[in-house]
Order: structure tokens, then sequence, then C-alpha cells
């Protein structure tokens, strides 16, 4: 089914330590949010990419998209200060009552078949994120003192894309917004007005760039998917 993708790329990503934006930091030698921008670009189900950058950015970015022939990004959109200010400008510039993805631009390796089981999801639900069972041990700590270790079977860590119908997220954000809330994610909006949120189980590959070591990893992943092509092929 179709749907809509917002991708916030405003941020600077300080945690990176690249001295610009994290997402024009080069994997492959391509940027970071190009490769992401790729997976929607392929796939035929995405109709339009709303990008939120920083003004500043915008000519780069621009010239990037031309350069590697990105053409579903429609609009870019100014973003805020916080992530959440930035889904918000970009939610009010969309058109379609239908199904909008909020995904990271520093999360390149999302699948386009997980993509489409949760936009299948929201279509039933209204709401629905992609996460992955935690593996780890969790426990709740205290002045560096363990207070509990927490049953691990009810934990998930939660990814994106996130996927909802777009009026509910428009409503979720403007009461946010009305109230000075600001949640740690898109489904906490949701999740705050009372609406249930379905999970749908995601790949531990979908990682999210965000410190330097990340970029080993990043190569590892590619590295693999390459291989298993290069195998498929043969």
């Amino acid at each position: 089914m179709a749907y809509q993708v917002i991708i916030p790329a405003a941020g600077q990503g300080k945690r990176m330590g690249a001295g610009k934006n994290k997402l024009l930091v080069h994997l492959h030698e391509i940027p970071v949010f190009i490769h992401t921008l790729r997976v929607f670009e392929a796939d035929h189900a995405c109709s339009e990419i709303v990008l939120a950058v920083n003004p500043q950015e915008e000519p780069e970015i621009k010239r990037l998209l031309k350069d590697y022939g990105i053409q579903k990004v429609h609009s870019l959109v100014a973003g805020g200060t916080e992530r959440q200010h930035s889904v918000y400008n970009a939610i009010k510039t969309l058109k379609n009552d239908g199904i909008v993805l909020v995904h990271d631009a520093a999360r390149p390796f999302i699948d386009i078949p997980i993509i489409h089981q949760l936009a299948e999801v929201a279509e039933r639900d209204g709401a629905a994120i992609v996460a992955v069972p935690v593996k780890d041990t969790i426990k709740k700590v205290q002045a560096r003192k363990v207070v509990t270790t927490i049953e691990r079977s009810s934990l998930w860590a939660i990814q994106t894309p996130q996927a909802f119908r777009v009026s509910l997220l428009l409503k979720a954000h403007k009461d946010a917004a009305e109230s000075g809330f600001i949640g740690t994610d898109d489904a906490s909006l949701i999740e705050r007005i009372g609406v249930p949120v379905t999970v749908v189980e995601g790949s531990y590959d979908n990682i999210k760039l965000t410190t330097p070591e990340d970029l080993f990893f990043a190569e590892a992943i590619m590295k693999k998917r390459n291989s298993a092509i290069k195998n498929k092929g043969e």
C-alpha cells in the first residue's frame, strides 16, 4: 500500500564527532542520508518523501539530492530545535490523509519488506512501530547501585520507521505542542492521547548511526549484505 515518509535530517549529531551534520558523513563514499533515501526511492509504495533540514544546509542538501538522482523528495521543511518540532513542521505540509512513516535519516539499513508490513499494520490499527526484542540483561540503577533486574521478555528496543494515519499523528503532535510536551519518539505522543501502538518485529541490522563506532558496524553490515547479493547471483 502507498505511504508517505517524513525524514528529520536537521540534527547536528554531536556524538559522531565529525564537526558537521552526521548525515553528511560518508559511508562507502556516499553520504549516510543518501543511503537511507535510496531505500525509499527504490520502493514503489513510497509516494513522497519530506525532509526536515537545517536551513543553512538546504543548498548542500538540494545539490546532493540532484547529484544522486533522488526524485521523491517533494519538499524540504525547516527543522526545529527538537526532532519533534521538525516532524510537526513536516506533517503540516502533507496533503494526503493516508499513512505516513517517520524514519531516522541515520538508519540506512531498513528493509523494504518490513516497511510494507509496518504500513499495512498502521492502516489496520492506526499506529505501528518497528522494534526488536532486547538481548541484554537490563538493570535499574540509581547512584551506580543496582535497584532491580527488569524482566527482559517484555522489553523491546524501538527503532524507526514508525507509521501512523496522518490525521492521528497530526492530532498527537498538535496536542503535544499545545501542552509543551516533548516525547522520546512519535509513538510516545500517540500513546499520550490514549491510542494503542502495535509492534512489528524488525531487524538487528537496522542500527542508528550515532557514534564513530557505529560506522564500523555499518561497514560490517554493508559487507554482509553485499556478500549475500553476490552469493545469490552466483
